[in-house]
């Protein structure tokens, strides 16, 4: 029962990208509060709204492509609404039905795990929630087994379970909480001027529930404006609140979810009044210690460039989320957000000219520093590689 089903979409929500969110829908729907135990910690969506349909740029791939070794970058800093749809309906917990023959949970009896992605139904593919309580009615009331193909990890299993009456409501349930999208802020790195190519958030977008990474079907950014700040302190990470719209102002798609952000391409030209031109960027061998800036809103729309400090940079033969230790230093950021705050990801750090990366954690103990990645991880899965001296190099083992 898909909330797009039976109700508009249209008007403005509030939105929370925190380190887990406080209210999740799923079937049935229920609330529950999670705390942030981590030591360091990134945005991981929950579902909040169901995705309405994505334009045809959903289908635009990445194919990899070469670029000059001058390549040069439009940097980001807006703040944007991610909406995700995944690949199948995940289960995100188990439940118990007072049937006839007692308490049952049709789904655990039948060794469907937390995690487990729900891909068939008798035969019959299943793209969102609302494909799956008629077949459970159905089944139910016939009697009747259904036939589950579930993808766990790399793996697809079959099994079988039968729906239950519940007792208190007379509806057949099969004891699986689920869903089939998920939302949340972060911010833009980058975006190539001449392929539209972008790339955001410097990090995977994970399920709430499960921790795993979420299996992208298809996506969506949108315009976002940051409406509240709740500042950060030691033990609890601060978080931007902001606003969009689920169905205007989509300005891109979302074709890749990796550990290094999501990428896709723009369908619509964005500007942060800070950085329009394009800029170099930098390797993580060149990378140096000490003053940078970056870009990120703090209220509404707009984007500004706040001090930081590089305490660390590691060059990075391989790919990694953590290749900079950062501080900020910036006095009107601190007062504003107490350092870096959920729905900071993704903004883009500049160094002498050029974009070094992007924010991507902030430490719980010491919310003035934190992560960050390499631009040239996040320009690897944009699908973009650099020709030098007549050879292709290869940004990614």
């Amino acid at each position: 029962m898909k909330i797009a089903k039976r109700q508009s979409i249209k008007r403005t929500l509030i939105l929370f990208a925190s380190f887990l969110f406080l209210l999740t829908f799923t079937l049935p729907f229920q609330a529950g509060i999670f705390p942030a135990k981590d030591t360091m910690t990134h945005e991981v969506f929950s579902n909040f709204i169901p995705l309405s349909v994505v334009s045809a740029e959903e289908d635009a791939s990445l194919e990899p492509i070469q670029r000059e070794e001058d390549i040069k970058l439009i940097p980001g800093g807006q703040s944007i609404g991610v909406q995700l749809e995944t690949l199948g309906v995940l289960v995100v917990g188990h439940h118990s039905i007072q049937g006839k023959e007692g308490s049952l949970s049709p789904g655990q009896d039948a060794k469907v795990l937390i995690g487990d992605m729900i891909v068939e139904i008798n035969g019959k593919p299943i793209k969102d929630m609302s494909e799956i309580k008629p077949l459970v009615n159905t089944a139910g009331k016939q009697n009747e087994e259904l036939k589950i193909t579930l993808k766990r990890g790399n793996e697809t299993l079959n099994t079988s379970l039968q729906p239950v009456q519940d007792k208190r409501d007379q509806e057949y349930k099969i004891g699986l909480y689920i869903r089939d999208s998920a939302a949340g802020i972060g911010t833009m790195t980058f975006h190539d001027p001449e392929t539209k190519r972008y790339g955001a958030l410097g990090h995977v977008i994970s399920d709430m529930d499960t921790k795993k990474p979420i299996e992208l079907m298809r996506g969506k950014i949108v315009r976002s404006s940051v409406v509240h700040i709740e500042k950060g302190n030691q033990g609890t990470p601060g978080e931007k609140q902001a606003r969009f719209s689920a169905d205007r102002n989509v300005i891109g798609s979302i074709v890749k979810n990796t550990p290094h952000g999501i990428f896709g391409v723009l369908n619509s030209t964005i500007t942060n009044d800070n950085y329009d031109k394009p800029l170099p960027i930098t390797r993580s061998d060149e990378v140096k210690e000490g003053p940078a800036k970056i870009l990120t809103v703090v209220a509404d729309e707009k984007v500004e460039e706040f001090d930081i400090e590089i305490v660390s940079s590691v060059p990075q033969k391989k790919a990694d989320i953590k290749g900079m230790v950062l501080k900020i230093t910036d006095p009107r950021l601190l007062e504003s957000t107490g350092g870096i705050v959920q729905g900071m990801s993704g903004s883009p750090i500049i160094q002498d000219g050029k974009i070094v990366g992007a924010v991507t954690h902030v430490f719980v103990n010491d919310p003035t520093s934190g992560y960050g990645v390499h631009i040239e991880w996040m320009l690897n899965d944009a699908g973009i590689s650099i020709k030098k001296d007549d050879e292709t190099i290869a940004l990614a083992s």
